[in-house]
């Protein structure tokens, strides 16, 4: 296999897969964003915390690639997972949940503004991770990018989207998954969602069943968050072949695979909407510890 080092520092196997070239330092001057008016350089709050209850799982895949085109203008500067609650990008504060449930190492997925996150968290030694990069040149999807990275991954697997934040106990969820030796495990959430008007109910004849005043109902969304066994994925996954995580688990159901779900009360949120990461913001600021706590 032939390496070959990019124009910024990189270095880049034959399966895109990079991390920062061993030499060199990755500060070796201020790291400016673009858009900012000041440099903006990574450094850490503080130490990474002791591991808690091991997780069971050692490496992650984390999807951090998307446009986050329902965020502009704000992503037109910045990637989705760069993008700030308060003090840490939202990247930053699932990759510390991670370091303490036990993970070990991490695999990027990036396209979009994708120097950006390679510049502010380097290799990831700073977090205590042992962080790699896979490079997309077209979107691939929130599963595609597993195709070129197939060979490279653990038997299990955490995969996560780049732009959640939540209060999951993932060691939880990964003791779940290797009890019930599942092929994949989904983590759902409860969202309670509203209708903003009255709805009718009527008959054949048009005449009125029901009248009820703007009904709420509840659904099981996936989170973004899922565990995986590499062999179970592996016919299904091409390089360079764009599937979203929808695709791939309904291929993994019909190939008779053992996938599940795992649940529990916890906080979830995708930033990817304006008011959500509003929220997000808010959330964090009131109540940071939570949010850090594995």
């Amino acid at each position: 296999m032939t390496d070959h080092t990019s124009g910024n520092g990189f270095q880049a196997d034959a399966n895109g897969l990079h991390a920062p070239m061993a030499h060199r330092s990755r500060f070796n001057g201020p790291v400016y964003l673009e858009g900012s008016h000041a440099p903006r350089r990574f450094t850490p709050t503080k130490e990474p915390a002791p591991l808690a209850s091991p997780c069971l799982i050692r490496q992650a895949v984390i999807m951090a690639g998307g446009k986050g085109t329902r965020l502009h203008p704000y992503s037109a500067l910045l990637p989705k997972p760069l993008m700030p609650l308060d003090d840490m990008p939202i990247l930053e504060l699932l990759l510390r949940r991670l370091r303490k449930v036990g993970v070990t190492e991490v695999i990027l997925a990036v396209n979009h503004l994708s120097h950006l996150i390679e510049a502010y968290f380097g290799d990831g030694s700073d977090l205590g991770l042992d962080i790699r990069y896979c490079s997309e040149d077209s979107p691939l999807g929130t599963a595609g990018a597993l195709g070129s990275m197939i060979n490279d991954l653990d038997e299990s697997f955490l995969l996560t989207n780049g732009d959640l934040l939540t209060t999951l106990n993932l060691a939880n969820m990964a003791k779940a998954h290797a009890s019930a030796d599942a092929d994949a495990t989904i983590g759902i959430y409860e969202r309670e969602g509203k209708i903003e008007f009255g709805l009718i109910e009527f008959d054949g004849e048009r005449r009125m069943t029901a009248y009820r005043e703007k009904p709420k109902s509840s659904h099981f969304v996936s989170m973004g968050v899922y565990l995986l066994k590499r062999d179970a994925i592996r016919p299904h996954v091409r390089r360079d072949e764009y599937l979203d995580m929808p695709n791939l688990l309904t291929k993994m159901r019909e190939a008779k695979s053992d996938v599940r779900v795992f649940h529990e009360d916890c906080i979830w949120l995708d930033i990817g909407r304006p008011d959500d990461f509003a929220t997000a913001q808010d959330m964090f600021k009131s109540d940071r510890d939570r949010f850090l706590a594995p």
